[in-house]
């Protein structure tokens, strides 16, 4: 069940069978069913999902009932509010399952503890940080500054068959659209190749 963890982490950072066994003992494995929450508004959180199977997305809900998804994390790729979990402040967002996911899942405190053990972990979780930072950075600059079709040329590189997986309106979601605007963006990108 940990495969795609342990692949994943190898290639940041080689680590030995004891190493890997160490780090193991913190990590939980989870299910969860599609349309199932792994984190609701208002609760603070406090873990990180890397997605072995499945796919999950962070979304607020507006006042009006508007659903505005700001992050998908599919296969080998992490989850959670980085906000909440560095600050300890209730989150203002949710985190729920697609599609059925299977997660490997470790806890802030968990964290903490293992960084003080194994500097290889201490330097993997410094480099999962640090990839999102860039990531977060990355999509708001993409949000100020790319077109429309520039924008869902970035989602499809970094959410390979997201848009085969996923409704349209979550897509659209994602990207600040109705489901109609993304549809003539679609209609324009095909037009021109």
């Amino acid at each position: 069940m940990y495969e795609r963890y342990l692949h994943h982490f190898n290639e940041k950072v080689p680590l030995t069978q004891e190493e890997w066994e160490l780090i193991q003992n913190y990590l939980t494995l989870k299910k969860l069913r599609k349309r199932q929450y792994l984190l609701q508004e208002g609760d603070v959180c406090k873990l990180v999902a890397f997605v072995e199977k499945g796919a999950l997305r962070l979304y607020n809900v507006s006042e009006n009932g508007t659903e505005h998804i700001v992050l998908f994390a599919v296969e080998g790729q992490f989850m959670t509010d980085l906000y909440s979990t560095f600050s300890g402040e209730p989150s203002i967002y949710n985190i729920d399952a697609i599609e059925d996911s299977e997660l490997v899942l470790i806890t802030r405190t968990a964290s903490d503890e293992l960084r003080k053990l194994s500097p290889k972990y201490q330097e993997f979780a410094f480099l999962e940080t640090s990839e999102a930072y860039i990531q977060l950075a990355k999509r708001m600059t993409s949000v100020i500054s790319l077109s429309l079709e520039q924008r869902y040329q970035e989602l499809i590189t970094n959410y390979p068959n997201i848009v085969q997986r996923v409704p349209q309106h979550m897509i659209a979601s994602y990207m600040g659209l109705t489901p109609e605007t993304l549809s003539r963006v679609r209609k324009r990108m095909s037009n021109t190749k």
